[in-house]
């Protein structure tokens, strides 16, 4: 028998998802408004070139860009960015720590021909790694939030002589705050926190990152033009990429980080999903059949929320959830585990939060 959760106790967005995150109503309006303007124009031309530096301004205002930093974007996603750092950025060998997909996916990519075998930390799902200087590795490289696990990890440059610090983003970028010094990397898609679609790839590079990106590039090594972190830094200065860009995740994109900053920034979006996450974290430590999956409550991530159930079946909370407008709280996949996983990001408010939390206690009260 259907259950069917009261109107009172449903949260106005339903949206929870991991992947592809909730987009405001807002985002959508302003891209309607624009349209006819910017989709389907030359992005070589004014309109969609404003748009590019309009986004390179606002990432570089909402990260408080050190001096002599600068953003970069290039087309593709993060898989696009993990081959483009192994063939531009990675000199010889990496270090890689694996805590989650994000990370397993990059330490593959820098296994590449070319390179020495990369350095492989890995960590039980759930946990962290901790990365190590060793010699002969000249990229240290790890995720600030595993999207698949639920687990955050510091952001702290390793104090190697030469070597970067390359941190992925993807799920982590203003939603969780960072001092962008600490890396000399920070790359992401923007399609969790910051709001947006698939396509595109940003990246915030040190002046250090600059010189390996320009040395390797002027090196005998091959690098296909598609995946050259050289060419993505040459389009980037001229407000462009080197193929047409996703406009619609531009402006996507632009509409959330004038949001965020209007709105006090990225300590205030810390904040918001601070208090979102911790809502959960505290009703699973509170409630008899649950308990986060992260056991150590400082690696706990303030934008992805896994929750373990115990004696009863996460996944028929789920399907229960959907079939009353709350989706996508289905755990990773590949994880196996009898668990929610609940996105924070930061358009999710709070309110909705709390009322996700009554539903599913709505759903356990009356589950078979």
């Amino acid at each position: 028998m259907a259950i069917e959760i009261p109107r009172e106790l449903l949260p106005v967005d339903g949206r929870f998802g991991c992947g592809p995150s909730k987009v405001r109503p807002a985002q959508i309006e302003a891209l309607a408004s624009v349209g006819a303007s910017l989709l389907g124009t030359s992005h070589r031309k004014t309109p969609v070139k404003n748009l590019v530096a309009s986004v390179r301004e606002r990432l570089s205002t909402l990260f408080g860009l050190p001096e002599g930093y600068e953003i970069i974007l290039g087309n593709g996603g993060s898989t696009a960015f993990w081959d483009a750092a192994a063939f531009g950025l990675i000199e010889r060998r990496s270090q890689n720590l694996v805590f989650g997909e994000f990370g397993g996916k990059f330490a593959k990519a820098a296994a590449a021909p070319w390179l020495e075998a990369p350095d492989v930390r890995h960590a039980e799902p759930g946990s962290l790694a901790a990365a190590e200087v060793v010699e002969g590795v000249d990229v240290y490289a790890w995720p600030h939030n595993e999207t698949s696990t639920g687990v955050a990890a510091p952001v702290q440059r390793i104090a190697a002589d030469g070597a970067l610090t390359v941190v992925d983003a993807t799920s982590a970028a203003g939603g969780i705050d960072v001092d962008i010094a600490q890396a000399d990397v920070y790359y992401f898609a923007p399609q969790k926190n910051l709001g947006s679609d698939g396509g595109l790839w940003f990246a915030a590079v040190s002046p250090a990152a600059v010189e390996r990106i320009e040395r390797i590039a002027a090196s005998d090594r091959y690098i296909p033009e598609f995946l050259s972190l050289n060419n993505a830094l040459t389009n980037s200065r001229l407000s462009q990429t080197l193929n047409t860009p996703a406009i619609t995740t531009l402006h996507l994109l632009d509409s959330q980080l004038d949001w965020i900053l209007g709105n006090g920034g990225l300590e205030w979006a810390a904040r918001r999903t601070a208090v979102s996450s911790g809502l959960l974290y505290d009703w699973a430590e509170a409630t008899s059949v649950t308990t986060p999956f992260v056991s150590e409550p400082a690696h706990r991530s303030p934008v992805v929320a896994t929750i373990d159930f115990d004696g009863v079946d996460a996944a028929a909370i789920a399907t229960a959830l959907r079939a009353n407008g709350i989706v996508d709280t289905e755990p990773y996949r590949k994880l196996g585990r009898n668990q929610l996983r609940i996105a924070t990001f930061v358009s999710i408010d709070p309110d909705d939060v709390r009322q996700l939390i009554r539903s599913i206690d709505f759903v356990l009260e009356h589950l078979g």
